[in-house]
């Protein structure tokens, strides 16, 4: 079955991205949270962006239109049933995300896919949560920003069907995107890799190894980074960094994987970086 309606689950960052990229691929969205304010806040940051994106000569009016009239935002979980597929982008929680897909699968009929935009947490765990449905469940990581970064990384989990896998791969090429397939292991590739950097630079800085800034310059300049570990930190979000950290460590049992003491202070104090307005930097006043 053709997917031409996408549900996603969220209005934060991660959701209004993969909500705006369906949109402008020419799918009906819906988007869905239970916080009011989210959902203004997602529309208007749609309305800022595409807009953006006109004044800049890169993308007609009529298609900005075109897109805006295919979104809509709902406060109720049921107003989904309708849709071919929904894509959960919640907090990086694995209880949150069990109760969700549980809900999921009463929600939801047999065609309809249940995926997950975890960036760590087994799909197979998630799966669990959902039934007889966990055939239908599946991992379809976005990068953030969405609009801009092309990979989707797919996560087929034990109970996976070959259907759903394939459906999904077809809707991220439809949105412009290219899936590569990762297995069901704690953190995937990307965050099995990148986590474990990004945690080092804490950890660097604790020991006073180098002050914040000059860690990130030395990142960019030696290794051709694009943007330093603890900048990319912030950008991410410290609780996010912390989550991911938390599940691999204890999903692996390897010490290798225990966050720094300082990123866990950090996010304690409530420095959680760009969307706190102040995390391993601050960026009040235009700092």
């Amino acid at each position: 079955m053709t997917i031409q309606t996408v549900a996603v689950v969220g209005a934060g960052q991660m959701g209004e991205g993969i909500a705006q990229v369906a949109a402008l691929s020419g799918l009906k969205t819906l988007v869905f949270d239970s916080r009011a304010e989210a959902l203004e806040r997602c529309k208007g940051s749609h309305r800022k962006r595409l807009t953006r994106e006109v004044e800049k000569g890169r993308m007609p009016q009529a298609d900005v239109d075109a897109a805006l009239a295919r979104v809509s935002y709902v406060a109720a979980l049921d107003a989904l049933v309708g849709a071919d597929i929904v894509v959960e982008a919640v907090v990086e929680e694995v209880g949150v995300k069990r109760d969700l897909f549980a809900k999921f699968a009463r929600l939801f009929g047999d065609d309809q896919i249940l995926a997950s935009n975890t960036s760590s947490i087994s799909i197979t765990e998630i799966a669990a949560a959902a039934g007889s449905a966990a055939d239908r469940v599946i991992g379809m990581h976005f990068f953030n920003p969405v609009p801009v970064m092309k990979l989707v990384e797919v996560i087929k989990g034990i109970q996976t069907s070959t259907d759903t896998t394939q459906r999904t791969i077809d809707l991220a090429k439809k949105m412009g995107k290219t899936p590569i397939p990762a297995n069901d292991r704690p953190g995937f590739v990307s965050n099995r890799v990148l986590m474990p950097m990004i945690n080092e630079a804490f950890f660097a800085w604790m020991e006073g190894v180098a002050e914040p800034a000059h860690v990130d310059e030395i990142m960019k300049l030696g290794c051709n980074f694009p943007m330093g570990p603890l900048r990319l930190a912030d950008f991410i979000g410290l609780d996010t960094c912390l989550n991911i950290m938390s599940v691999m460590h204890r999903e692996l049992g390897d010490p290798k994987y225990r966050p720094c003491p300082l990123l866990r202070q950090l996010v304690a104090a409530g420095r959680l970086g760009d969307k706190s307005g102040r995390g391993v930097f601050d960026y009040a006043q235009g700092k």
